[in-house]
């Protein structure tokens, strides 16, 4: 029986056991060392690292998706930014005029390329600009030298219209957004050339200091840091006012029955997909708790919590905007004023159903998505919008006028056959420079900075600058003999 029971194991001897794969309970070896005690700064440090790891694994990758009729809004501001440049700096000026020798050393501020002549584009805006020649011993010489460019009477009564428009009937709105900007700071306070980015957007004249702010002594008082001249609040600063409401209402008008939903819902603009994954993130971060941009959060407050303020406060500022958009680059001035993330442009993206980044341009524009319907018109209209519409009109009246002129019906100058052609793609590749508004509009206009302007960009050589002085001369024979010069006595050049 154990016999037959133990034919089944092999007939070859059993090897060996050797003692290394051997360990005794007792041996030393063996004996496993305890594992040191953390230090007490790893244990606190420890679950704040792995959470804020886990909270970036978390968040969904920044992809744009585009959005066709809010890049048309992009594109449209995107061609007047020449005109309104240039209108910025002639009305900086008290006699709102400025010599040609000034403006060509403004090429970097102006957005121009270093070998572009700057003739050839003030013609093309004859309704808004004119060239005159300044009162010399001889008249029928003109030179460079005494060439100059002036506003026209429809750009002047333009002007004269908004200045009116900001001191009368929306000062007090104007007061408010500043009182707002100022609020979303902990420190209740910023320095004036940061809120000067953002001061054509909010409808703010470029002389703002010195006009709308004295006339609220009881909102703002100006004082001097180590960064410049800065608005704060006065004390006891006033008490922060309520979030401004959404542009359309949460439950879309379409619906048959007006009850609450049974499950959450993300309300997207038409045409916008989104993965699983970040379509769970959103409903997660807009389940979180309310936050107020005026009010800043305790230390300990979550990544998420802290996200959720910086939307609020990008919100804020985006609605109190005229056209309820800004640049990327505008709000990065105010990281660390408002508590902003350092990837502000991957939060933008990362909540598509606040904000939409366009690329079209320069520099990158964000809207505000609730602002637009689905064709990309403004649910609400600000009042400062007569100004672009208006701006808007003389430039395309201007084009109307070089359109008649190759057809032989109005001697106009200015332009060759190609510059229509090349009007709107052109202007979209010239350089634009950093601090759009912030030379003009620190201590009242330009002034003496216009230098500091124009030394932004790169320096050319001589042979540069004799070139682009051979073009000049051309562009200035070619109006002079046209018509398109006077002598700085008559008004218009038309």
């Amino acid at each position: 029986m154990a016999t037959s029971s133990l034919s089944f194991l092999s007939p070859h001897p059993i090897p060996p056991i050797h003692s290394r794969r051997v360990h005794l309970p007792n041996h030393p070896s063996s004996i496993t060392k305890p594992a040191a005690a953390p230090a007490p700064e790893a244990i606190r440090c420890a679950p704040t690292a792995a959470t804020a790891t886990a909270a970036a694994k978390s968040l969904p990758p920044p992809k744009l998706v585009r959005c066709p009729a809010l890049d048309r809004q992009a594109a449209r501001a995107n061609r007047l930014r020449f005109a309104r440049k240039l209108l910025t700096l002639l009305l900086s000026k008290p006699r709102h005029f400025l010599p040609l020798r000034v403006l060509r050393r403004c090429h970097s501020y102006l957005g121009l390329p270093r070998r572009r002549p700057l003739i050839p584009f003030v013609l093309r805006y004859p309704t808004l600009f004119r060239l005159f020649q300044a009162p010399t011993s001889h008249p029928l010489s003109p030179n460079l030298s005494t060439l100059a460019v002036a506003l026209t009477p429809a750009a002047e009564a333009l002007a004269a219209d908004l200045a009116a428009l900001r001191g009368s009937e929306l000062a007090p709105r104007l007061a408010a957004k500043i009182h707002r900007l100022l609020l979303m700071n902990p420190g209740r306070s910023l320095p004036v050339s940061k809120i000067a980015h953002l001061a054509p957007d909010l409808g703010l004249a470029m002389d703002f200091r010195a006009t709308l702010c004295p006339r609220h002594p009881d909102l703002f008082t100006f004082v001097n840091t180590s960064h410049g001249h800065a608005l704060q609040l006065v004390d006891p600063p006033p008490p922060p006012p309520s979030p401004l409401p959404p542009f359309r209402s949460a439950a879309p008008s379409d619906r048959l029955i007006d009850r609450p939903r049974r499950f959450p819902h993300l309300q997207l603009r038409r045409g916008l997909n989104l993965r699983r994954a970040h379509r769970d993130y959103l409903l997660r971060f807009n389940s979180l708790p309310e936050v107020s941009p005026f009010e800043p959060l305790d230390e300990d407050a979550s990544l998420e919590m802290v996200e959720r303020r910086a939307c609020a406060v990008v919100r804020e500022v985006l609605a109190m905007t005229v056209e309820k958009r800004t640049l990327v680059d505008h709000l990065t001035h105010f990281r660390r004023d408002f508590g902003l993330p350092n990837r502000l442009r991957a939060m933008l993206v990362r909540h598509p159903e606040l904000f939409y980044v366009s690329i079209k341009g320069v520099r990158h524009s964000v809207f505000l998505v609730e602002a637009f319907d689905d064709d990309g018109r403004l649910l609400v209209e600000d009042d400062m919008l007569v100004a672009r519409d208006r701006l808007e009109e003389l430039v395309r009246e201007g084009k109307r006028m070089r359109r008649a002129k190759k057809k032989g019906l109005l001697a106009l100058a200015g332009d060759s056959d190609e510059d229509d052609e090349e009007e709107d793609g052109e202007e979209d590749d010239l350089v634009h420079v950093d601090g759009e508004f912030e030379d003009s509009l620190e201590d009242d206009g330009i002034g003496e900075d216009w230098e500091e302007v124009g030394d932004q960009g790169a320096r050319s050589d001589e042979d540069d600058d004799a070139e682009l002085d051979e073009l000049e001369e051309f562009w200035m024979k070619k109006a002079v003999a046209d018509g398109l010069v006077n002598n700085g006595n008559r008004l218009d050049v038309w």
